[in-house]
């Protein structure tokens, strides 16, 4: 890039017309206007010679990516977690990796009640039945569970985690959390909290969500023996990362009766940085159709929540063109070599789980 000419940015994903117009005012954007997601060379392609790159959720970016893109000077996320991108070799070469980790949570909030309600209330089924032709009034079918006076556990208590749980304050849920930053006694009062142990909450949760960022650690945290370690009859509810459970786990346990649902909005697919991502949602879960409430990734999917975190990358994006250090940095010092997984632990914690057998011995997770 010249002193005379704007800075190059490639957008990989569609944002609405309104905010590419605002990078188009500091910018020479090369943006996809179309629905699907580029591949990895149709972005290589745009972006060997850009000085930004605007990732989402489909994106993935490793150390030898950034090679073919010697002029890149920030990456900035339009999303919340990092595990598809390799901070660490964007810090060795200089480069700024954003993310807008306030935005998206209470719209992600906000689905995960949705799910709740929905998976153990029949609402997919129910609607299924209406429209097949074959409903001719009130029938003794479809019967779900009531949440009243049963436990809501929360494995991780981020952002996301306390969103839902100051918006479920009137269902009458029993609403525990195994955290490894443990909230202050006033603050859990406040938010009608208990925390308890990972073991117990786990064996004791009629209902349990994950809420912890994909790392080494926490790669199916919930497999077979955790999910067995649930009561029989439990739910199921994932908004955080597809891997963090074992979707073929959860196929068997569904198929048992083991757990009566299990309702998503990842995908362990969507995993780009596992090398031994699948490449499909597992088959049989896709099955279990009665037991499951499946949505594609809308967490974020409000038109005011996706205006707002193209706008904060893009405010991101403007501020290091201009010289300056992006607050939304992961890597804020970028002449030295830094794990996201550290900064990540840095903001949310780290916690060894042993949880009485549901798992192995050691493992670790954070928080976001």
């Amino acid at each position: 890039m010249n002193s005379a000419s704007k800075p190059r940015v490639v957008v990989t994903n569609w944002i609405h017309d309104d905010v590419l117009d605002e990078l188009a005012s500091f910018a020479e954007p090369v943006a996809n206007r179309t629905r699907e997601a580029w591949t990895r060379a149709q972005i290589l392609e745009r972006a060997s010679d850009a000085d930004g790159l605007m990732v989402f959720m489909p994106d993935t970016i490793d150390d030898a990516f950034l090679a073919a893109c010697p002029r890149l000077r920030i990456v900035a996320a339009a999303l919340k977690g990092a595990d598809n991108f390799d901070v660490a070799a964007c810090t060795r070469r200089g480069i700024w990796f954003t993310l807008v980790p306030d935005l998206l949570t209470v719209p992600t909030a906000q689905l995960f009640i949705g799910l709740l309600l929905g998976v153990t209330r029949n609402i997919l089924a129910g609607d299924t039945l209406v429209r097949s032709g074959n409903f001719a009034g009130w029938r003794p079918v479809l019967y779900g569970a009531g949440l009243s006076g049963r436990r809501l556990g929360f494995i991780g208590l981020g952002a996301v985690g306390r969103a839902a749980v100051r918006r479920l304050a009137g269902f009458d849920l029993d609403l525990c959390y195994h955290d490894p930053r443990r909230l202050d006694p006033a603050e859990e009062s406040a938010l009608g909290l208990r925390w308890l142990p990972l073991s117990e909450l786990i064996a004791t949760s009629h209902f349990l969500a994950p809420l912890v960022p994909l790392n080494a650690n926490t790669l199916h945290l919930l497999d077979a023996s955790a999910l067995a370690a649930m009561p029989r009859g439990a739910y199921l509810i994932n908004v955080c990362r597809g891997s963090v459970v074992d979707e073929a786990a959860v196929a068997d346990a569904l198929a048992r009766g083991h757990l009566a649902g299990y309702a998503a909005d990842v995908y362990e697919m969507e995993d780009w940085a596992r090398s031994d991502r699948p490449p499909e949602i597992h088959p049989r879960l896709l099955a279990q159709s009665e037991r499951t409430l499946l949505t594609p990734h809308l967490g974020s999917a409000t038109e005011e929540a996706r205006r707002a975190i193209a706008r904060a990358a893009i405010g991101q994006m403007r501020i290091a063109f201009a010289g300056g250090v992006p607050p939304a940095a992961i890597n804020p010092n970028i002449s030295r070599a830094a794990s996201p997984v550290t900064e990540m632990s840095r903001r949310g914690g780290a916690v060894a789980v042993n949880p009485g057998g549901v798992g192995p011995t050691g493992k670790r997770f954070t928080v976001a």
